[in-house]
This record gives structure tokens, C-alpha cells and sequence, in this order.
């Protein structure tokens, strides 16, 4: 049985999701200047992705949730990462499998990046319904928070100010830039900050983490660095391609399942 599972699935964008890998490889005869004035040129890699759009997304997802409600164990909790294209039908789904009084938070992931519409708000959150298999019963180390500032600590002291305050149900937090240290080059690469946060409150070292949607492996390589076990899952073979490389640290074992065993 599991502790802990989160999946990031697909939006249901109604578009193929792709991310092009660009490198900056230093060369005299480049065309642009970077770091102390050097010249580079810029070599564009093959783009990673997969499609995007359903016509029955329910068909789709809702196996794949009754799977997951029934592997986790009666003290685990179950993410689900979505925007606001289905969260609406999911939390429908969700609450006839686990029961509506086992919904306990829907998480608003906040972001400041990105092209903006000039025809409305634009959308820069995503949502995370969060369930647990025990209505009453279950994993939850308050202490384990990381500390966040206070937006306005002249008015709290010097002693809270310094100590931060914990996260409210919407977290502030960037996505991984696409220049970034910890840019796989996947499409969709969720950040380390927001799984290690889920993963540091909701389970205890040695215990067993579950993605089915597991992409770059973000959650995996939060879940090791955390000393937690993991199990990553995706069909995508891009993806299992970077998961290989980016969790070579860890004590790995893989299974190929593409023979439909």
C-alpha cells in the first residue's frame, strides 16, 4: 500500500503540450554575446511532449482515480494536480470514490510567469484537490512546513518575522523556469519546492511515494532527497528517458511495460 500519491495527468488543454531544449554552446563565431562578453550560438534540440486533448477525459482519468483510492493506505493522502479546464468534473469524480467528506483542501498553485491575454484575466494558478482515504485519520506533520515571509513584517515583530508563517491553501511559488537549474526540458515540469512541500507534511521517512503521471520525475527526485520511497510511472518515452538521467543518484530499479504485461 502506498503512502502518499500525487499525479500531475493531463489538462485536457485540447493541444499537444511541447517544450523545445535550447543549449547556448560557446563559439567565436556565434551570434550573440553572453556571459564576459564570449560569443555563443544556440542549438536547438528536439522538443519533448505529448497530446493533450480528450474527447471523453472522464473515460480517461476515472479508472486511473479508482486505482489510486484503492492502493493507498487507510492513512495516505492523494493529490490530484489540474486546472481550471476540469477541476470542477474532477472534484465530482473524486468525491463519489472517496467520499465527499474525504476532500480535505483544494490547493491554489499561484504563478507570476508567462505570456498574459489581452482579452481576459489571465490564468496563472493551477488547482490541487487533496483527498484522504481516512476521513479523520491521517498523515499530516504540521511542524513540517516550510516557513514562508510575512508580507507585511513590520507589523508582526521581530521574533514572527523572523520566523516566517506557515502556507495557507494558496501557495506562491514559481514554475521552473525554462532557463532554470532544475529545467529537465519536459513539457509541464512541475517545480521541487511545491512536491517537497506535499511530501514533507503528508508522509514520514521511509515511507512509499506514488506518481502514475510521473513526467520529469519532480516528485521522485523530491521524495528521494527527502529520504522517502518512490514509484514513478509514465508511458511517455521522453519521459522515461529524462527520469533515468535526472534520478541517476538514487538506487533505481526499472521495468519496461511496453509489451502491455
Amino acid at each position: 500500500m502506498v503512502d502518499l500519491i500525487y499525479i500531475d495527468p493531463p489538462f485536457n488543454t485540447g493541444k499537444r503540450q511541447t517544450r523545445r531544449n535550447v543549449k547556448h554552446v560557446r563559439d567565436d563565431g556565434g551570434d550573440h554575446t553572453g556571459f564576459q562578453g564570449q560569443r555563443y550560438r544556440s542549438e536547438v534540440g528536439e522538443s519533448t511532449g505529448y497530446g493533450d486533448a480528450f474527447e471523453d477525459f472522464r473515460g480517461f482519468l476515472e479508472p486511473r482515480l479508482i486505482e489510486a483510492h484503492r492502493v493507498l493506505k487507510s492513512t495516505g493522502s492523494f493529490f490530484l494536480h489540474i486546472d481550471y479546464r476540469e477541476v470542477h468534473y474532477a472534484k465530482v469524480w473524486l468525491d463519489g470514490i472517496f467520499g465527499r467528506d474525504h476532500f480535505q483542501n483544494e490547493i491554489i498553485w499561484a504563478y507570476d510567469y508567462g505570456g498574459r491575454s489581452k482579452s481576459r484575466w489571465p490564468a496563472k494558478h493551477d488547482n490541487i484537490l487533496w483527498y484522504t482515504k481516512d476521513a479523520k485519520d491521517f498523515t499530516f506533520h504540521h511542524d513540517a512546513m516550510d516557513r514562508i515571509p510575512y508580507m507585511a513584517p513590520g507589523l508582526v515583530g521581530k521574533e514572527k518575522a523572523a520566523r516566517g508563517k506557515t502556507p495557507t491553501d494558496v501557495w506562491w511559488h514559481t514554475i521552473c523556469s525554462p532557463t532554470g537549474k532544475e529545467k529537465t526540458g519536459y513539457a509541464t515540469q512541475k517545480p521541487l519546492g511545491v512536491l517537497k512541500r506535499f511530501i514533507n507534511v503528508h508522509t514520514s521517512p521511509g515511507d512509499l511515494v506514488l506518481d502514475f503521471f510521473a513526467g520529469s520525475g519532480t516528485t521522485g527526485h523530491a521524495a528521494g532527497e527527502l529520504d522517502r520511497h518512490f514509484w514513478l510511472v509514465d508511458e511517455n518515452p521522453q519521459a522515461t528517458q529524462i527520469m533515468r538521467e535526472r534520478l541517476s543518484g538514487f538506487e533505481l530499479e526499472f521495468e519496461d511495460r511496453s509489451d502491455g504485461a
